[in-house]
């Protein structure tokens, strides 16, 4: 697509992920003419103690699967295996399926030389495990997560038989600073778009001095990564215009694309207002 054709030339649009995480969206979005503005609303820190996931790189050969819900997994997992000197060979094991969410999950798994087996076509943990049905019945399932994950996937582990071993492999946290300068100018409504990445990134959002999302999901457009995100918003009562049904760069700027593409153009974007 043509920058000068895209719905999202002149748009602005406000990243909130962590700063560590946002370039590749950056790009995408900037790629098509968007002006992307960073407000960081999470960031990330290792576990504050680290015995049980300690523990369980340690019998690594004793799983039989391993399902990775984020980059975040990945990344602790593997740098952790490698301060203790623990090599993952285990996990290229004809008999331990490693299933992920999201293709850049999964692709943040292949480049650690682990061979990813399944890749859940729904992005949720919930729908992994629905997915995944009669595969973890009987076998013994790393699940390593965010100290806020979503209880309801480890239930449905276990209701399809699976017997999860779930350790906190990172902690999500709000950033030490946000730049008021930018929350100012969100909170006029000056920005097209929001994008959400987590229910982390939007709870934290909506707790900063004046972010009042209900008001402002009425004039901005509220963008959800997956489900999980989109329920997180709708249940604090705010609008959700755009849930991203696939979690990738790609797809979040395609969706937001395809959304301004049906809505039209009746209205001049922020950036070329401002």
């Amino acid at each position: 697509m043509e920058m000068d054709n895209s719905a999202l030339n002149g748009r602005r649009v406000v990243v909130t992920r962590a700063a560590e995480q946002a370039q590749e969206l950056r790009r995408a979005l900037e790629s098509l003419g968007a002006e992307v503005l960073l407000l960081p609303t999470v960031a990330f820190a290792p576990p504050e103690d680290w015995r049980e996931v300690d523990e369980a790189l340690r019998k690594l050969s004793g799983f039989d699967a391993i399902l990775f819900l984020s980059r975040n997994a990945v990344r602790y997992i593997f740098e952790r295996c490698r301060e203790l000197d623990i090599k993952s060979e285990a996990l290229n094991s004809p008999r331990c399926l490693i299933a992920a969410v999201g293709t850049g999950t999964g692709e943040a798994v292949v480049s650690q030389g682990v061979q990813v087996d399944y890749i859940a076509k729904n992005q949720s943990g919930e729908a992994l495990a629905g997915e995944l049905g009669g595969r973890v019945a009987g076998r013994n399932v790393l699940l390593p997560r965010s100290d806020r994950g979503d209880e309801r996937l480890s239930a449905a582990l276990i209701k399809a038989g699976a017997r999860v071993t779930e350790v906190v492999a990172y902690r999500t946290i709000a950033p030490e600073s946000t730049d008021s300068v930018l929350l100012s100018r969100i909170q006029r409504g000056e920005a097209d778009a929001i994008v959400f990445a987590s229910p982390s990134a939007f709870h934290n959002f909506a707790a900063l001095p004046g972010a009042d999302p209900l008001r402002l999901s009425a004039r901005v457009q509220f963008v959800a990564i997956g489900p999980t995100t989109a329920r997180a918003i709708r249940e604090a009562g705010a609008n959700v215009a755009v849930e991203a049904a696939e979690p990738s760069a790609t797809g979040i700027a395609d969706a937001l694309t395809k959304y301004y593409e049906r809505e039209g153009l009746s209205h001049a974007p922020h950036a070329r207002r401002a």
